[in-house]
């Protein structure tokens, strides 16, 4: 089997300091990077999303609800978008940026960065122009005849979550490494493991 690891959205702003920090994300990066260190035979392809959004509706509000809707955070081009400098970024094979103009909870919502810009720099250009013609990240594992993936990152409950559901439907077999995962309501992140079981969907502990 071809595997992958998917480390997902370890940014600047869901890490303590950021607009919307989860408890344990700058740990989480710093784990992966370790993760990666020691185990570096685990994985095929290792891939990394990133939330970039430009406008991306009522999932940005004033008056957040922190379920459905959320302060400003990973806005195209800034700092808060930007990969935590203790995730290692030596062994990520490729960036897939979501959620530009929706919510993007999924990695699989994501296209592949252009291979010209700093995946985690400033956007160049007109940032209102989603570039549709770059690979999705579905195509590029199919491209590299990926077969398994395993989910880790930002946050388990939301954007972990909603990547690997996806992954298991497209057709992956998949696991989440909580290891290498944080989340922000222990309540929900009960459902979601629930959820992980429900779907045949290994957890790593």
């Amino acid at each position: 089997m071809t595997r992958a690891l998917i480390i997902v959205d370890v940014q600047n702003d869901f890490c303590e300091g950021g607009a919307l920090a989860v408890d344990g994300g700058a740990k989480t990066a710093a784990d992966i990077s370790e993760h990666l260190d020691t185990r570096p035979d685990d994985y095929d392809v290792v891939v990394a999303t990133q939330d970039w959004h430009v406008d991306p509706g009522s999932h940005f509000s004033d008056e957040p609800d922190f379920v459905d809707s959320w302060p400003r955070h990973c806005v195209a081009g800034t700092r808060g978008a930007d990969l935590h400098p203790d995730l290692d970024t030596d062994r990520i094979d490729a960036y897939f940026r979501k959620g530009q103009f929706d919510a993007g909870y999924s990695g699989f919502d994501g296209l592949l960065a252009p291979a010209d810009e700093v995946a985690t720099g400033e956007r160049e250009g007109d940032e209102e122009e989603e570039d549709t013609e770059m690979p999705s990240l579905d195509d590029w594992l199919q491209e590299h005849e990926v077969d398994e993936v395993v989910v880790a990152g930002l946050a388990t409950d939301y954007c972990v979550r909603q990547t690997a559901l996806d992954a298991v439907q497209a057709g992956y077999a998949t696991s989440v490494n909580l290891t290498l995962s944080a989340g922000i309501n222990d309540e929900r992140v009960e459902k979601t493991l629930a959820e992980f079981s429900d779907n045949g969907i290994d957890v790593i502990k």
